[in-house]
């Protein structure tokens, strides 16, 4: 028995002293608790008389000197890369062995740590700009248009159209087709201030002189562009359900290019409102005041301010594939914009010069506010001196019905159905005849269903839509300065129909084709079809 113990205790003994190899800082204490134990092995080997004093000082010489050997092999190797960082540091803490998970981490901290001092957004994978900076966002587009227009054989000439007094408006070519070719720009910085308020501006080429269409005609004797602000605004948000806005901005309202063109911005206030009545249905409702035209109220100047007075409100419902169904109705008043004659005949008297609206397209009913309707040839030169100007013969109190239903069923590509309609309940013909003389017929309402066909948003190469469109409006059924200045070159007094589509050829990069053919409602005959083939690239 002692013999098999002492065969065993010196192969485990010899498999201990074997070990010469530099050994890991982080093994020392476990190798010093076998040291220990190893020698209590042959001091128990001794007693036993199985290995005689002399042997067992041998053994434990050998190994303490083999221990002492791999330590020194082990410090040197690892003392040498901070060999240089040591000599100039004493505070310089070395650490012997790092396991493989606390190298991970700290590479973590350390890549976290640097990305922070770079300020570097990992899921937008960009640098951050200063805080100040970061709040800062720019977007903006780039539109080359060309336009063929062609007009009816059986159309009246521009000077029938100048003298025809119910439809009175600027047409300097009514009978010979043209090609135009179009540039629009635009770019916008927005700025988030704090939690609560944002402000932004906008840049956008077209005439300063026409609120509605950006697009400006492209030839060399131009020489340049016309440039300015259409957006200045500021925008407080206290709860995530209500806002106000104040200066020059979007539409705010929910409506489609059959009262407002696309492209008018709205001048003066408005707060918007968005409850949620639970996950899948909310309203909203938006009302607000803009000037039109703000003139000096004198003696000689006895106009008012134009104003337009809205209100809306309306309710969205959307399901669980995020198909919609949205509902608005809205009031619009436009304070002070009937046209008031001039009340001294045979001599001139411009007190009411300052009705006449400043920017008009074509279509709503006239008459001349300088004669009182005596001779209604708006425009003409009669008794030796020119009228001033052409006032509009309605007030306009526009009830205003838009509806849409969004079908997503088939996501990405939609099915979107649109419907507007308009009444101008402020149409009153006693009222009209006795401030104008004239007695217009009744036209004051208007129209439009819309189809369209694809994605929603053109944002990535393929994405496509195809629409088509009818739209009606009587000549005094909206404003003919605010709708849309594309149908029938701008105005009311037109129907017809718009068909189209879009083509993503590239990211936020598209081509749009439109035809868009029209023609008068009532009075002198007018057909026009205008063709619009766009590039548009969005950043």
């Amino acid at each position: 028995m002692k013999m098999r113990l002492g065969v065993t205790t010196l192969l485990t003994l010899g498999m201990v002293l074997g070990t010469a190899a530099p050994v890991l800082a982080g093994e020392r204490e476990s190798l010093e608790q076998l040291r220990n134990t190893t020698v209590g092995l042959i001091e128990a080997l001794v007693q036993e008389g199985i290995l005689s004093k002399d042997k067992a000082d041998a053994l434990i010489r050998k190994a303490e000197a083999s221990a002492r050997q791999a330590e020194q092999q082990s410090v040197q190797s690892e003392a040498a890369p901070v060999a240089g960082a040591a000599a100039t540091d004493s505070s310089v803490v070395r650490v012997q062995y790092v396991p493989d998970f606390v190298k991970q981490q700290l590479r973590a901290d350390i890549e976290k740590d640097v990305m922070a001092k770079l300020n570097y957004h990992v899921e937008e994978d960009r640098l951050k700009l200063p805080d100040w900076l970061d709040r800062i966002s720019f977007d903006g587009d780039i539109r080359l248009r060309y336009e063929p227009v062609r007009f009816g054989a059986r159309n009246a000439s521009e000077f029938q159209i100048a003298d025809y007094t119910q439809r009175q408006g600027i047409m300097l070519n009514s009978t010979e087709d043209q090609d135009r070719y179009r540039v629009r720009a635009r770019f916008g910085i927005n700025v988030k201030i704090s939690d609560t308020f944002n402000a932004g501006i906008r840049m956008t080429s077209g005439h300063m002189d026409n609120p509605l269409s950006p697009n400006q005609s492209i030839d060399i004797r131009a020489g340049k562009l016309d440039w300015g602000l259409d957006r200045v605004f500021i925008t407080a948000k206290p709860y995530s359900w209500a806002s106000v806005t104040a200066g020059r901005f979007a539409n705010p309202f929910f409506s489609t290019d059959m009262v407002w063109d696309k492209s008018l911005a709205f001048d003066g206030a408005a707060a918007t409102f968005v409850p949620k009545f639970n996950d899948h249905l909310s309203g909203f409702g938006t009302i607000g005041a803009f000037p039109i035209d703000q003139v000096q109220k004198g003696d000689v100047n006895r106009a008012e301010d134009k104003w337009i007075l809205g209100a809306q409100a309306g309710v969205e419902w959307v399901s669980p594939n995020k198909s919609s169904a949205k509902l608005g109705l809205a009031f619009y008043d436009f304070k002070n914009v009937q046209g008031i004659a001039n009340q001294a005949a045979g001599v001139y008297d411009g007190r009411y010069n300052g009705t006449v609206m400043p920017f008009r397209q074509r279509g709503n009913n006239t008459f001349d506010i300088h004669l009182n309707g005596a001779d209604n040839s708006c425009g003409a030169v009669t008794g030796g001196f020119t009228s001033v100007g052409c006032g509009l013969a309605s007030k306009f109190r526009v009830v205003n019905l838009t509806g849409q239903i969004d079908l997503a069923a088939f996501d990405p590509v939609h099915v979107i159905l649109q419907g507007d309609y308009a009444v101008n309940v402020g149409f009153d013909q006693n009222e009209i005849l006795r401030r104008t003389g004239v007695n217009y017929e009744k036209e004051n309402q208007a129209y439009q269903i819309r189809l369209m066909v694809g994605m929603p948003d053109i944002k990535q190469r393929h994405d496509w839509q195809v629409f088509g469109a009818y739209k009606k409006l009587e000549a005094d059924s909206v404003m003919d300065a605010f709708t849309d200045s594309d149908f029938h070159l701008g105005g009311t007094n037109a129907k017809g129909f718009i068909l189209g589509g879009y083509y993503g050829v590239e990211k936020n990069t598209w081509l749009t084709a439109r035809w868009l053919s029209t023609k008068e409602v009532s009075g002198l005959p007018l057909a026009i079809d205008v063709f619009q083939f766009d590039l548009t690239t969005r950043f």
